[in-house]
């Protein structure tokens, strides 16, 4: 499974998002209301468990977060700098 892939995962079951509806990898998670600020947290919780990364609190930023893409470009990044 990609990591967009587990991240779309997560969403729809911790988010209760149908597989009917749907979640592309441009859908922005905060204007659609699919995420709030505590569920943002919930968010990079399962980044750091799942893909054994760390989000500094300067990370957490729209470019970084909004999305499915790009959460799961800055996971790639992150991955590529620690390897």
């Amino acid at each position: 499974m990609t990591v967009t892939e587990r991240v779309r995962k997560f969403v729809r079951q911790n988010f209760f998002v149908g597989e009917e509806e749907p979640l592309l990898a441009e859908t922005s998670l905060i204007a659609t209301g699919i995420v709030d600020s505590t569920g943002m947290l919930e968010v990079i919780s399962f980044l750091e468990t799942e893909f054994d990364i760390r989000v500094r609190e300067d990370e957490t930023v729209p470019e970084n977060l909004e999305t499915i893409g790009l959460i799961s470009a800055f996971v790639a990044r992150k991955l590529s700098s620690a390897a």
